[in-house]
């Protein structure tokens, strides 16, 4: 392990309030030490934000080695016996090794941390199938209502949102995470129950309202839109939160595709009370889950520093054995909620502090400038009134709508390989590109100068582009190029203007079907030729730095606080057994294959006390 590689002391007692005295100190007043991988996962929990979000993985991985190269260099540095050949085979092989340590933390999957994820993730499905539930069934539920009526319950779903967005924020703070995710489960019922035996479309004083039933399933999904990646992204360790954020982004469109192939046995009057149904029957399985949901425990200790109970649950998160374990995993997470700490108490006040700054100006008003684009690039034009939309086009416009649904899960999975490759700016500039051609196809499709399948395979490109870019990126930028301290309030407020947006879509778009006929794409069009523009001309790469750079930065930063003191005489004498045993291995194997009995895995399974036959 990287123990053998020599160790990191604090020059100076971190002055981070409520951190384990054990952390820097040891009982004999000396200080303390940490090994590369303790220290590295320290760097983790201050420079990755507590967020689980689609598309962190590069961030996670490039900190990682950063942290690697920075520790292999130190370990060599103060090594003047060691020959440039043995310091770089020295230092490729700690770099290697500290990064497989710091890695180790993905794979260790507790069972309390399948159940928060499960639980989330099913609130983030509830969020994905209420976007497309309302699709198909326009025809049959309560059959003769009004253009407007129906666009409204539509709509009413994005009013709520944002309502929920900021109410999620704020009971995460007051409640806890496990409180607030428990509210949240319990409006999803409410709302899903409404839904599921609504009276009628509008009536609101006197009977059960489908209006009133979507606005309550939109505020459940705005709250869950910021509650979910903060709980499970001060749940997992920092190597896990982006694959997390990829299970919770993959539960949401798999939400819209379950939505659309359950319309076809239930899209029917007198069967379509069992779609809406799908809600309270998801809610109340969430809720049978509960009892084993465990709280943030990074919110316990912001409470509270000495609780028991946050150590409790980080040993049970984590797999801990031993109490040093679980006070040097409280260490971290104290160390990373201080680097992460907000100066401002009030989300107006971190707002005016990020504009007021140059370096953070620029960078929030491109994210709201994104998430506009987002959601006036039409994208929930398709997933609220596809349905509506492929009606002439083609036969059955329910396929089309579910081939657009499976196709958006296919296209979320290939996006993970493209944003772990290529640049944020440029994922923008080829998305916005990419379903501007795609509108621009598919208005001249309904104008008759392509055959009405083109239509479809342009509706289907425009998906695809869509999840490789304006999808993921608005909220990734977030994510990746704000301070910690910065994120949650830069989230929120994303995630207000992104909701916000999403009703405005979700009310005109059946008024631009009506009136501008074969032409309602172009307003769409005219939207993302300016995020177009805008990308290339004044949007900056926000890909991030690259790990050398991480690295750098780190170096000096390290070098400020800490003290590495290197272990060159223990490893040279690991150095020495490891070669030995290699070179005794590779002897015996000569031998064997001189004498004809090396096994080359052919060698059938011997039972015991039988002699291997000699090939």
């Amino acid at each position: 392990g990287t123990q053998s590689f020599g160790t990191f002391a604090f020059k100076e007692p971190p002055s981070v309030q409520g951190l384990p005295k054990s952390y820097s100190v040891s009982a004999d007043g000396s200080p303390s030490y940490l090994t590369p991988t303790q220290m590295g996962r320290q760097e983790l929990y201050k420079d990755v934000p507590f967020q689980a979000v689609f598309g962190m993985n590069k961030m996670i991985r490039s900190t990682s080695q950063a942290f690697a190269m920075t520790a292999a260099e130190l370990d060599v540095h103060d090594a003047p016996d060691l020959t440039d050949d043995e310091k770089s085979a020295r230092m490729s092989r700690a770099s290697m090794i500290i990064m497989d340590e710091l890695e180790f933390d993905a794979n260790v999957v507790t069972m309390p941390l399948v159940f928060a994820i499960v639980v989330a993730a099913a609130s983030q499905f509830l969020v994905g199938y209420n976007t497309g539930v309302m699709n198909a069934p326009a025809n049959v539920v309560f059959p003769g209502h009004s253009t407007l009526s129906w666009s409204l319950a539509v709509a009413a779903f994005a009013v709520g949102g944002p309502l929920g967005a900021v109410m999620g924020g704020r009971m995460a703070d007051s409640r806890g995470r496990r409180g607030a995710l428990l509210i949240d489960t319990w409006t999803f019922l409410l709302g899903g129950l409404l839904q599921t035996f609504a009276l009628d479309m509008v009536t609101i004083l006197f009977h059960v309202s489908l209006i009133v039933s979507r606005f309550i399933i939109g505020f459940a999904s705005g709250f869950s839109s910021v509650l979910v990646p903060i709980y499970l992204g001060e749940q997992a360790p920092p190597s896990l939160r982006g694959m997390l954020g990829t299970i919770t982004q993959f539960a949401l469109v798999v939400g819209i595709l379950v939505a659309d192939l359950f319309a076809f046995p239930f899209a029917e009057e007198g069967k379509w009370r069992v779609l809406f149904a799908v809600t309270p029957i998801v809610a109340i399985i969430q809720l049978l889950m509960s009892p084993f949901l465990l709280e943030s425990p990074r919110w316990l200790l912001g409470r509270d520093p000495k609780s028991l109970k946050a150590r409790y649950i980080i040993k049970s998160l984590r797999g801990l054995r031993y109490d040093h374990e679980v006070e040097t995993e409280v260490g971290h997470f104290m160390m990373g909620g201080a680097a992460q700490q907000q100066e401002q108490t009030s989300q107006l006040g971190v707002l005016s502090e990020m504009l007021r700054k140059r370096e953070t100006r620029i960078l929030l008003i491109s994210s709201f400038i994104l998430q506009m684009g987002q959601q006036f690039s039409g994208i929930n034009a398709v997933f609220y009134y596809s349905t509506s939309f492929f009606e002439g086009v083609i036969d059955n416009p329910l396929v089309g709508t579910t081939i657009v649904g499976a196709v958006n899960v296919v296209a979320t999975y290939a996006a993970m390989f493209l944003m772990d490759k290529y640049g944020r700016r440029t994922l923008i500039v080829w998305s916005s590109a990419g379903m501007l051609l795609s509108c621009v196809v598919i208005v001249m499709t309904l104008l008759g100068y392509f055959q009405n399948f083109i239509a479809l395979l342009a509706v289907n490109a425009y998906v695809i582009f869509f999840e490789f870019g304006l999808g993921p990126i608005p909220w990734l930028i977030v994510a990746e190029m704000f301070d910690g301290r910065y994120v949650a309030v830069a989230m929120s407020a994303s995630s207000q203007v992104n909701w916000a947006c999403n009703f405005i879509v979700g009310l005109v778009f059946p008024y631009m079907n009506q009136y501008l006929g074969p032409y309602s794409f172009a307003p769409f069009a005219l939207v993302l030729l300016g995020i177009l523009v805008f990308s290339l001309t004044i949007l900056p790469e926000t890909q991030g730095s690259s790990p050398e750079e991480l690295a750098k930065a780190m170096s000096r930063s390290l070098s400020q606080n800490v003290v590495y003191t290197s272990n060159v005489a223990s490893n040279n004498e690991i150095d020495q057994e490891w070669r030995k045993a290699m070179e005794q291995l590779q002897h015996e194997e000569e031998a064997e294959r001189q004498a004809g009995t090396y096994d080359y895995g052919f060698q059938p399974i011997q039972q015991e006390g039988e002699e291997a036959p000699v090939i």
